[in-house]
């Protein structure tokens, strides 16, 4: 096994859980190992790290030195110009979005309505059902084609992905515009096909491409470079533009800003600062301002601003509560915690059953198909048994079905399902008392409760916010319902109410977010007022669910393998030593190196860094027992420098290439972010005896630790600064190993029924 710089991991990895396990815990905690090889306890070797860290060298420098005031000032304008076009542009790929849906479920709503009006007197239901499903498996088999064939990455809600980027850990094609399109085609096919998935979560993930594309001037999907923007391209810049782009996807979905904003710092983004902060604020602002200037316009109401985000709650006339109701809510939030935890547990088991059974790509197409179809045959079979009518003229929805009621009215169970998710979202929240029986709304919430864990995770593009929205907000309203028939003559009790507190705890419950999902929560309903309702929902709801599992995005990255970093290292863990948990034997290059051993180290093997020392390197025996001291450092270079000077040919015996203006920086940017491997280097028998000073473009202040540092010290120093190494040295400043985050992402930490488990995870 080997980590990201490729060095064995199997001597150093016992120590740190027989120490934990030496430790005394409280009654109420333990903490377990689990022997059992399944798949979320495997650590993916594929996903490397980003290169947060500036590399200082001399070229660097150089640069810095030279650029002057001017530049600085240009950069920063360029900083804030970029926020706002990822603002702006985020926004009208959400109004398209939202446009194509609208339009499209508008012609597949109203023909369906035509259909049953025709042929539902000759009591021929054969016919219609067999247009909805034609209706469903269309546009759904056009974008898992897409999703499967083209760019899998663009799978779901892209939330995990982009979550994990923030985090510091690059995944292939996350950010690439050919995602982006599959992405956007996808979440308009999965909404107009009828199945339980949303176009809100998608909005994320395509402002941090957005985020991505802009800031770099170019796109490597159509090999397209507009030469502009160059010093913006390395993965420190990229991933803070990143992070504007995720927060303006959640202020363009819900019409939150400061949610957006919360949000990137909450569940992304390990580096912060105040600057990032304002910028990306402006991101979120530009973002819903232009959404909603353009989507009211679009709906007849220029200048109104009434339309902030793509999900509209509707206005709450009152969101008013008296503190006794608080019990209540903390009862919802318990029951939105109970409620997730089941839909995470049944989730990922149809994850496990999906990675071990369902690999051919055939098969998640087909099981595509078959979800459209089940849903449209599950909706019209509860349309059948529903008995409940309503008159015409009270009717909440643009297409009233009148089916089997008699003439002048309508059936509400066939309204809820012949519209958009949001507008059934709308109509719990804001539909007057009646207006829908309760066993409807039970019925209901059950089978959308069955058919969202059975759709989120398949190949499709398609969020679970709004799902999860529709679910909690149909159970809350029937608690509404319930307190109002109970105190009939209190004020107090209100359905809308209700409803969206159930839908907070829903959502709660599944993702497990709470500040940011509070604050977005706030701003769609406009009201700051129930704020502390909700937020008594959200931490019940996440307290609740913690008890049992993770929060399903968790899930998704334990089962992907993706090395992670939490917040905070493993407990009670201070008396694990560097020297137990780095990566050794180290490879070592000095500063004036041969260039036949450097691409003979580089072939074989697969590190990604290495340090510079002063001294002659150690030979490397195939299995070392203790690590050994590889000489005094002197700096730190990548893996990728290397490889670019190599075929730049930067070599001392070529003096040629020193004098020109071919080295700098530009060199190494030109490549970014797809740099060559070793075998497109092309190295003369002649070039191999040649020798490399990598003095000027090797680190000479990388970040170290002592291997008698703690591992909460290293934990913390390699996540806030977004390491992608750290060098450990002893009392000599020798190096003796390197510690990078699949070193201390092995060890996961989580919580289950009211216990501690930490388990090491495998790297394969």
């Amino acid at each position: 096994m080997e980590n990201e710089n490729g060095n064995n991991i199997t001597n150093s990895s016992q120590n740190l859980i027989s120490k934990i396990y030496r430790k005394n815990f409280h009654n109420d905690q333990s903490i377990l190992r689990s022997n059992d090889q399944d798949q979320m306890k495997i650590l993916s070797a594929h996903y490397e790290s980003l290169d947060y860290d500036v590399c200082e060298n001399l070229l660097y420098l150089e640069e810095e030195h030279l650029k002057g005031y001017k530049f600085v000032v240009k950069k920063n304008v360029c900083r804030w110009l970029i926020f706002l076009l990822i603002g702006a542009c985020t926004a009208f790929i959400g109004i398209f979005i939202d446009i194509s849906i609208e339009e499209l479920s508008n012609i597949k709503y109203n023909r369906l309505k035509t259909y049953f009006d025709r042929f539902i007197t000759e009591n021929n239901l054969l016919l219609p059902f067999g247009i909805w499903v034609a209706f469903n498996v269309i546009p759904v088999l056009i974008g898992t084609l897409l999703v499967t064939y083209i760019e899998p990455v663009a799978l779901g809600s892209g939330i995990p992905q982009v979550k994990c980027y923030l985090n510091g850990v690059k995944i292939p094609r996350v950010v690439r515009f050919k995602t982006l399109l599959v992405k956007t085609i996808g979440v308009i096919t999965t909404v107009v096909g009828g199945i339980a998935g949303g176009k809100e979560g998608p909005m994320i993930h395509s402002g941090a491409v957005v985020a991505a594309g802009i800031s770099q001037g170019k796109t490597t999907t159509f090999k397209t470079d507009f030469g502009i923007l160059k010093f913006f391209r390395n993965d420190h810049e990229k991933r803070d533009f990143v992070s504007g782009g995720a927060a303006a996807g959640v202020a363009a979905a819900f019409g939150a800003p400061v949610g957006g904003v919360l949000f990137s710092l909450e569940e992304g983004a390990s580096f912060w600062n105040q600057s990032l902060t304002w910028r990306i604020f402006l991101a979120s602002m530009i973002s819903t301002f232009t959404l909603n200037i353009v989507l009211s316009t679009y709906h007849g109401y220029p200048g109104h601003l009434s339309y902030p985000g793509l999900l509209n709650f509707g206005k709450f006339d009152d969101l008013s509560y008296e503190l006794p109701e608080l019990i209540i809510f903390v009862v919802i939030g318990t029951a939105g915690g109970v409620f997730g935890a089941l839909f995470n547990c049944i989730n990922h088991k149809l994850m496990i059953f999906r990675s071990r059974y369902m690999k051919a790509k055939y098969s998640k197409v087909l099981e595509v198909i078959v979800v459209a179809a089940v849903s449209a045959a599950i909706a019209l079979f509860l349309i059948y048994l529903s008995n409940d009518c309503k008159p015409l003229g009270d009717d909440p929805t643009k297409n009233p079905v009148q089916f089997f009621c008699p003439d002048g009215q309508y059936s509400t169970m066939t309204a809820l399902w012949l519209q958009v998710p949001e507008a059934s979202v709308r109509s719990f929240f804001h539909d007057k008392e009646g207006s829908m029986d309760c066993s409807t709304i039970i019925l209901f919430a059950m089978a959308y409760y069955i058919l969202s864990i059975w759709t989120y995770g398949i190949n499709v593009s398609a969020g679970l916010f709004i799902p999860n929205l529709l679910i909690g907000s149909a159970w809350g309203r029937l608690i509404g319902v319930y307190l109002r028939n109970t105190f009939p003559d209190s004020e107090w009790p209100d359905v809308g109410k209700y409803a969206l507190a159930g839908a907070a705890a829903q959502l709660g419950g599944v993702v497990r977010m709470t500040i940011s999902l509070t604050v977005i929560l706030i701003e769609a309903t406009g009201n700051i007022t129930f704020g502390l309702p909700l937020m008594v929902v959200l931490l019940t709801a996440k307290w609740v669910g913690d008890f049992f599992n993770e929060g399903i995005y968790d899930i998704q990255i334990r089962m992907s393998g993706i090395p992670l970093l939490a917040w905070e290292p493993p407990p009670l863990s201070s008396n694990v030593y560097a020297s137990e948990v780095m990566s050794y034997p180290v490879v070592t290059f000095k500063k004036r190196e041969n260039v036949g051993r450097i691409v003979d180290v580089l072939m074989k093997e697969t590190y990604n860094g290495f340090p510079i020392v002063d001294v002659k390197d150690i030979e490397l025996e195939e299995e070392e027992l203790e690590p050994k001291p590889r000489g005094h450092l002197r700096g730190f270079i990548l893996r990728h420098q290397l490889i670019i000077l190599l075929k730049n040919k930067v070599f001392n015996e070529i003096p040629s290439i020193w004098e020109s203006d071919q080295i700098s920086l530009e060199m190494f940017r030109q490549q970014y972010p797809r740099y060559p491997n070793i075998n497109d280097v092309n190295i003369t028998e002649e070039e191999r005896n040649f020798t490399m000073d990598l003095s000027a473009f090797m680190n000479p202040s990388p970040y170290t630790i002592p291997h008698k540092a703690s591992l909460p010290r290293i934990f913390k120093l390699l996540r806030a600064l977004g390491l992608r190494h750290l060098v450990v040295v002893n009392d000599n400043n020798e190096v003796v190993g390197i510690i990078t985050r699949k070193d201390l992402a092995r060890y996961r930490v989580s919580k289950h029924f009211g216990k501690i488990i930490v388990e090491e995870m495998n790297i394969l």
